[in-house]
């Protein structure tokens, strides 16, 4: 049809359908006109594609080909398909035969397969799918010039006395400026390099900028300028000299613009308090604490617990002890922890430090599963037939832990020093507790065992079980019989105690150590054997306990009830643990492991022997509850006490120490009993033991520890529980009688705070309780009442300026 008549059978069409309405017949005329010539033809060309004198019907629809200089495409393309990725695949059929062409759309993003991809302006429409963008959250990286300080071991390659030393003095009266001269001269007598000099706050500095925005050394070029400050600072409850110091301190803690830590380049500092605690004793010493805080946050490294004295009942006396003190700690070079500055309140008793320098973990890697210990060290089958040398006749005996072992890795990295080659002593969590003020361990409240002066080791760190509530997790070496080298008694005790003064030493380094209890904890009065492993199975456990006794140190001995030949053998101690963990024979299985096979009838022999044998010793069942472990069978418990008659019985809820089940630990938090719980199950077990005519009661109890005791009603004289120990009565008897003499000789009372009900629930009112939650609640309400109280000043300072300038 050409194009005139189908323009007038168009015009024909719109006629009619208007109505005979001209107006809107030469309005389609018109637009027919100006319509380009070629529309038609492009619209086919570009949406339409039809086989060569095909119909209308035949058409397919929605479908964009694109061009190409390159390839031109056959006009009698048949078929069509939109695939799922938005690709258009057509086929042709030339030459009888049916290919397929793949063409891709524009906005597909995949890589170009060839040159002869072909390309189009104009897009297939289709439905967009969201795109989706997979991403891992960024990590901070830690590079050498970050400013945080992680809890370390720090040491100084050259020696402390060959420092300069600047001690900082503020004085009203002269106690400060005495306390600073005595100070001076005991350096000078023990040899420092340099002699100290003096800075009076008040009138020798001029700008405290210099000194502790930036040291001196800041602009010396030789590094040998070591320095330390000393400062003695008195407690004014007027207006001060140190009230401007402490604000600049603080000022420079919070200015942004200054470096997080300027005082770092410090080899160290020491702070001395004077005050008075019986005009004052809200403030004793508070400037000084204040100043020790601030010193530590700006990076300065401890070198000495911050000493308090009252000039009232102390005096000089107590000035000279303390300065004596820090010379003593001067002159060796031992490591000390450098606490994370920004958590000076924080509870470092949970932080243990390896031996060099790292904070201490479980490492998986170096986990040794305890019944595999044969494989490390060796399949080595000999009995104890070999002198105590080590060497056996024909083979030579292993270490049990070699220092290149994984076990030796393990152990230290969990904070252990291995003694020799068998032992280890740890510093207890209760220990740096102490140290700090924060309250003593169950030990003080029902045997009078203070923290500070307590030795936690071990000889033997094999064991004859496997508990699941082992802290240590299957990393120490267990056996049944003792098949390693012997270290002597006396190199175990000396090691031992060398261990635990260092890691002391450690200690001065921590903010609020308290410089009292510091220097106390130098001489050990009392000797945990428990720690981990089996202290009764080291061959000459006697002679170090006989040791420990001739330097006045007492023993406290725990045992697993597996070795009784062992336990008939064992001399007199302090007090003797049998650790009862499981009331039947199945339970004590799942719970403790034991690797004896008839560990069932060399418990009851124990227990015989407890009786017995030993029942002139001061001795304790240790109950250990794990919920749905071993909470269930009182009775069960009531017959081995009916079995040992201990004098005393301690009940303790597991502690969760993690899961770890590589090695076959399947505790989880579930399994630890809250203390009401424990607090019943001990009413249950006191209840059966008075029905069976047994004479026990509760005693005292440590909430904080998760920890009650039931006492022989024989301790109970006057009303009054006497379940603590005199240990002063104990060594004279020792000495006296020899072993002739039983646990009543040398009891002493109990203190009201620790009875089983009292408001205390055993914590030493003498000690400041520490809660972690509490203290960051107060933290954050702190720091809002000082954020509310900064953007309030600006609109005070300006009304006074106004209401100045108007007046």
């Amino acid at each position: 049809m050409s194009e005139g008549k189908l323009l007038a059978f168009g015009v024909s069409i719109i006629y009619f359908i208007s109505g005979g309405r001209w107006t809107i017949t030469l309005l389609a005329i018109l637009l027919t006109i100006l319509t380009p010539t070629n529309f038609i033809s492009d619209f086919e060309d570009k949406y339409l594609l039809t086989e060569s004198g095909s119909t209308s019907s035949d058409k397919e629809e929605d479908v964009a080909l694109p061009n190409t200089a390159s390839t031109s495409i056959n006009s009698n393309i048949q078929y069509q398909e939109i695939l799922s990725d938005g690709s258009v695949k057509l086929s042709r059929k030339p030459a009888g035969s049916l290919k397929k062409i793949s063409f891709k759309r524009l906005d597909d993003n995949s890589n170009a397969e060839s040159s002869t991809t072909r390309t189009t302006n104009t897009p297939l429409t289709k439905k967009r799918v969201p795109k989706i963008i997979k991403a891992k959250k960024p990590v901070k990286k830690v590079t050498s010039n970050s400013n945080s300080v992680s809890p370390t071991l720090t040491t100084n390659d050259k020696k402390l006395l060959d420092s300069n030393f600047l001690i900082f003095y503020s004085s009203l009266t002269g106690s400060s400026l005495k306390a600073a001269n005595t100070i001076k001269t005991n350096l000078i007598n023990a040899n420092c390099m340099n002699e100290p000099k003096l800075l009076n706050l008040d009138n020798d500095v001029d700008d405290l900028d210099n000194y502790f925005l930036k040291t001196p050394m800041d602009n010396e070029k030789d590094s040998s300028n070591d320095l330390v400050y000393i400062l003695v600072l008195p407690s004014y409850e007027t207006d001060s000299p140190i009230d401007y110091f402490l604000e600049t301190l603080e000022d420079t803690i919070n200015d942004f613009r200054v470096d997080k830590y300027p005082l770092s380049k410090l080899t160290g500092f020491a702070v001395l308090g004077l005050g008075d605690t019986e005009s004052w004793p809200e403030k004793f010493c508070y400037q000084s604490k204040l100043t020790d805080k601030y010193l530590s946050k700006l990076g300065g490294r401890r070198l000495f617990p911050l000493g308090q004295v009252c000039m009232k009942t102390g005096g000089l006396t107590k000035i000279e002890e303390w300065s004596n003190s820090l010379v003593e700690s001067l002159k060796d070079n031992e490591t000390l922890i450098l606490a994370n500055n920004d958590l000076d309140d924080s509870d470092e008793e949970d932080i243990d430090i390896d031996e060099d320098g790292g904070s201490s973990s479980e490492d998986g890697s170096t986990l040794v599963d305890v019944e595999d210990i044969g494989k490390v060290i060796g399949d080595s089958q000999q009995q104890l037939s070999a002198s105590s040398n080590g060497v056996g006749a024909n083979k030579e005996i292993k270490q049990m832990v070699a220092k290149d072992s994984p076990t030796y890795k393990s152990l230290t990295k969990q904070g252990y020093t291995v003694v020799g080659s068998h032992s280890g002593v740890k510093i207890c969590r209760w220990t740096k507790s102490a140290l700090r003020g924060r309250g003593l361990c169950y030990k003080y409240a029902f045997y009078g065992i203070r923290s500070h002066l307590c030795m936690e080791t071990t000889p033997s760190l094999s064991c004859s079980n496997k508990c699941v509530f082992c802290w240590r997790h299957g990393t120490n070496p267990v056996g049944t019989s003792w098949r390693w080298q012997v270290d002597k008694p006396e190199v175990i005790l000396k090691g031992a105690l060398e261990g635990h003064y260092k890691k002391i030493k450690q200690m001065r380094g921590v903010p609020g150590v308290n410089v009292d209890r510091f220097n106390e904890a130098f001489t050990v009065r009392h000797c945990a054997l428990s720690l981990v492993g089996e202290p009764i199975f080291y061959p000459h456990i006697n002679e170090f306990v006989s040791m420990l006794h001739e330097r006045k140190i007492s023993s406290f001995l725990v045992c697993n009830a597996q070795h009784p030949e062992q336990l008939y053998n064992m001399s007199k101690v302090t007090q003797l643990y049998v650790s009862i963990d499981a009331p039947t024979k199945d339970e004590l299985k799942v719970v403790d492991r034991p690797l004896f096979r008839d560990y069932w009838e060399r418990l009851n022999k124990c227990l015989d022997i407890l009786r017995t044998k030993q029942q002139n010793q001061r001795t304790v069942f240790r109950l250990t509850l794990v919920k749905g472990f071993n909470m269930n069978e009182v009775s069960g418990y009531a017959d081995f006490v009916e079995k040992g008659l201990p004098s005393l019985i301690e009940i303790k809820g597991a502690t969760f120490c993690g899961s770890s089940d590589g090695n076959g630990n399947p505790l989880t938090m579930q399994n630890i009993p809250f203390y009401e719980e424990c607090q019943n199950f001990v009413r249950s077990l006191n209840k059966e033991l008075n029905s069976r005519g047994l004479s026990y009661d509760i005693a005292a109890e440590h909430a904080h520890s998760c920890c009650i005791l039931i006492a022989q009603t024989k301790f109970k004289i006057d009303n009054k529980w006497y379940t603590h120990i005199d240990y002063d009565k104990f060594f004279q008897l020792l000495s006296e009688k020899g072993e002739d003499f039983n646990e009543l000789d040398y009891i002493s009372e109990t203190p009201d705070w620790a009875y089983w009900g009292s408001e205390e629930a055993g914590f030493n009112p003498a000690d400041t309780r520490f809660n972690r939650k509490d203290e960051k609640a107060k933290k954050k309400l702190a720091a809002a009442e000082e954020l509310k109280s900064s953007s309030t000043e600006p609109t005070s300072i300006t009304t006074s300026t106004i209401s100045t300038t108007e007046w």
